[in-house]
């Protein structure tokens, strides 16, 4: 059956699904419906989880889950075993300079590495080892809400993995900036971004000093972070943010101990990050309306105080967010009510995010599934594939995510992947994803090679028509989907039609 008739044959799909106050019986879709939206997939164990637990307690742990991440020990041995994760990233930056300029040191017929191997290598490795940390919390973690909005803000706040040297502050920028504050309050997760190499370094605010301003990171806090286009700001108010950010940089790890350990006074180092009072302009500022005097890093504190409070700020992030739980064109009713809420609480997210998921608009959204964006597709086409086994090589799935020009932290322009759904609905992405259904149904992708010989393994084709599908699932898809399903001449392609199709893409 040809991909393209497939999907367009199987039109729409779904009854009305609602949030319910007490656990559902074993075979109520909703209850489906309710962690395909929340999570980045529903798999057996995570919907017995929620009828275990009943609805509002499943939903109350993933607005308010632990502080640490809980994985499967074999996925979290995996992550341990990554050097990058045991280190300072300050040491590991200090280390590879001192590698390269060794290097630079050698003579110029020595065979030895360059020192462009050397970065290009250990950038590499870092990379590998970022991607792979994020996609086996994806698939694992007991706290999904957390990893979903943990890829919402990684994008609302994107960098670029090749530039400078990003890819060796990715564990610094996930683990430290992002992840902790995902669920938190907005303010500290402006600051935390703000204060991450990783951000500094991608839209340049490490060259901000007074006498050679640099507007570009104050600009895109404005435009894409807090208040968004057309919301009041004027280029003034650009131009004196970006004199308030002034002196706030990176770390450099050529200098000397000494020069680590002295700080004049109002300079600030923390890990990575660093602020130089004698790069900052110390003038006075105007800054939407608000009076900042000179004082050194407190200007930040205050401007970052101002922006936060914008009501501004409160639509423009509350939409976006209404956008991923709701739809592409959430209703303005429901927008102004999360606008209220934030304003309320501070920027609470998951008092934000509660609001949404009581609320009569999150209920009915339910009955006309959002198409999933590729890292939504692959990731819960892997959950739904194998559970809670824990895959030994993740290299596949960042294979799929390029193929489907969503590559992790590859977006090269600051305003990360585009919420729409009309985005990542375009016949060839529907082609690749029909492709990539193929090689998970049929477990040829190699998801289960590991690097050494002793952990190879090639396990049978994953059974899909089984517990969770008779658990209430089959009750969701429509009498296309039925129809070409019936039509399967062995198990491997009952599963390639199911993965590829409407019914499974949509969440």
């Amino acid at each position: 059956m040809e991909c393209k008739q497939f999907w367009l044959s199987a039109g729409s799909v779904m009854a009305t699904l609602m949030v319910q106050p007490a656990a559902a019986k074993d075979s109520d879709p909703a209850d489906i419906a309710l962690v395909n939206r929340l999570t980045w997939g529903a798999t057996t164990s995570e919907v017995a989880r929620l009828r275990a637990m009943g609805t509002e307690n499943w939903l109350q742990a993933e607005l308010h889950p632990s502080a640490s991440d809980r994985l499967p020990p074999q996925a979290q041995a995996m992550i341990d075993a990554m050097p990058a994760l045991h280190r300072p990233t300050l040491d590991m930056a200090r280390e590879l300079a001192g590698q390269v300029e060794a290097a630079k040191a050698q003579p110029a017929a020595s065979p030895a590495r360059t020192a462009q191997d050397i970065r290009n290598a250990a950038f590499a490795e870092a990379w590998k080892q970022g991607q792979t940390r994020l996609i086996l919390r994806d698939l694992y973690s007991a706290d999904q809400l957390r990893e979903q909005m943990t890829a919402f803000w990684l994008n609302h706040f994107s960098v670029f993995a090749n530039k400078a040297e990003i890819r060796l502050f990715l564990r610094d920028y996930e683990d430290e900036a992002v992840r902790p504050h995902a669920l938190g309050h907005f303010r500290a997760l402006l600051e935390a971004t703000l204060r991450s190499p990783a951000m500094l370094q991608y839209l340049d605010n490490a060259q901000n000093a007074k006498g050679h301003i640099n507007e570009n990171y104050a600009r895109e806090i404005m435009e894409l972070h807090t208040m968004g286009v057309g919301s009041g700001y004027t280029q003034k108010d650009v131009q004196e943010l970006a004199r308030i950010l002034t002196g706030v940089g990176v770390v450099n790890p050529n200098a000397p101990d000494a020069d680590m350990q002295r700080l004049p006074a109002g300079a600030i180092r923390q890990g990575m990050f660093a602020f130089y009072p004698a790069r900052h302009d110390m003038g006075d500022k105007l800054f939407l309306g608000h009076v900042i005097k000179g004082s050194g890093y407190g200007e930040v504190q205050q401007a970052l105080d101002i922006l936060c409070a914008q009501p501004a700020t409160a639509a423009h992030v509350s939409r976006q967010l209404a956008q991923v739980f709701v739809g592409d064109h959430p209703p303005a009713a429901l927008v102004s009510r999360m606008a209220a809420r934030w304003a309320q609480t501070g920027g609470d997210i998951a008092e934000v995010l509660n609001l949404v998921f009581h609320s009569p608009e999150f209920r009915a959204s339910l009955a006309h599934p959002l198409l999933k964006d590729p890292q939504h597709y692959v990731i819960s086409a892997v959950r739904m594939a194998y559970d809670d086994r824990v895959i030994l090589n993740t290299q596949p799935v960042v294979n799929w995510l390029n193929r489907l020009n969503q590559p992790l932290y590859g977006h090269l322009t600051p305003d990360g992947y585009p919420l729409e759904s009309t985005a990542c609905n375009g016949p060839g992405q529907i082609e690749q994803r029909f492709e990539i259904a193929q090689a998970i149904g049929s477990a040829s992708a190699g998801l289960f090679r590991g690097e050494a010989a002793s952990v190879t393994a090639q396990p049978a084709f994953p059974v899909l028509q089984g517990a969770l599908y008779y658990g209430g699932l089959d009750q969701r898809l429509s009498p296309a989907t039925k129809s070409a399903l019936a039509q399967a001449n062995s198990p491997q392609e009952w599963n390639l039609f199911f993965l590829a199709s409407p019914d499974f893409m949509g969440r």
